[in-house]
């Protein structure tokens, strides 16, 4: 598997990850069936000036199908590598099943963030949301081996992406082969992930709602408003939940993927964000996306 950041990748407690440069810790959390992939654009834009710590999840990317498959499960994995680093004063980022994982994760010890950001994830009533549940059901009905031979073509493996990026055909093959070789292409994989599919559940993030709902740490919700599987009304739930998010920032048309196609723009509402701190609003953090956006129409 290609790997840009291959000389920074590290384990933690069997848990796969790349560690690139320096500065306040920024932890970034992936989805189902991509990986630590997913944020290289990001770390390119960042890692000049903040420690960019990119997890691959259990069954996902260079770690293993390991510990439980369910969201609790993956928070562990992130847990594993926040406590075998010994980290603190994290700004965590999450993206699909990855922002659910990070809604557990800061529920545990948020006293270990100093920020929290989520883009376009599931939440509890929406997991998985409606446009994936075909995929549940085919978990469900063990029929995730028919997917195998995906893992070996780039070219018909990108349709299934297609809903999730605005682009797809600009993705590399090997990114998109990266995503479905350990997923897909191996039983073991294949084993994790259905049985990762099969526990998902609308209710299954009710128990963390109460910890939400208290959680004082400065949260940014910046989300693509071209989602078919997340609508923006799930970004307007989190903002009544969590007192710490001050409103939603829209990256006009975006899609699920958007961290990777779309990365300047959500880098620039990021570092907005963690400027303006507890203080900032989301029409400033907009100005910041719309400043992007017009840097990325120019170039």
């Amino acid at each position: 598997m290609t790997d840009e950041f291959a000389a920074h990748r590290r384990t933690a407690g069997g848990i796969s990850f790349t560690d690139v440069g320096e500065g306040p810790v920024t932890l970034f959390v992936h989805g189902v069936l991509t990986n630590g992939r997913l944020w290289r654009n990001c770390v390119q834009l960042l890692s000049d000036r903040r420690r960019c710590i990119s997890i691959d999840l259990p069954g996902h990317g260079h770690t293993p199908p390991v510990g439980e498959p369910s969201v609790w499960g993956l928070a562990d994995a992130v847990d594993t590598v926040i406590r075998e680093l010994d980290l603190h004063d994290i700004h965590l980022v999450g993206n699909d099943t990855g922002g659910a994982v990070a809604q557990v994760v800061l529920t545990r010890n948020p006293e270990r963030f100093a920020s929290f950001a989520l883009t376009n994830c599931d939440t509890e009533g929406n997991f998985p949301p409606l446009a994936l549940r075909p995929a549940v059901w085919a978990a469900k009905a063990h029929l995730l081996r028919a997917g195998a031979p995906l893992a070996r073509m780039p070219t018909l493996a990108k349709q299934i992406y297609r809903t999730g990026y605005q682009n797809v055909s600009a993705v590399p093959d090997d990114v998109i082969i990266g995503y479905l070789a350990p997923t897909l292409g191996s039983r073991e994989g294949r084993r994790f992930m259905t049985a990762l599919l099969s526990s998902m559940k609308p209710e299954e993030l009710a128990s963390i709602r109460p910890l939400l709902s208290a959680c004082e740490v400065p949260t940014a919700i910046v989300w693509g408003t071209g989602d078919i599987f997340f609508r923006r009304s799930w970004a307007d739930w989190l903002v009544d939940l969590i007192p710490g998010a001050t409103g939603v920032v829209e990256v006009p048309g975006a899609r699920l993927f958007f961290p990777d196609e779309r990365a300047p723009e959500l880098i620039d509402a990021l570092e907005a964000h963690w400027t303006l701190g507890p203080t900032g609003d989301e029409a400033q953090i907009g100005v910041a996306v719309a400043f992007a956006e017009n840097r990325a129409d120019m170039a």
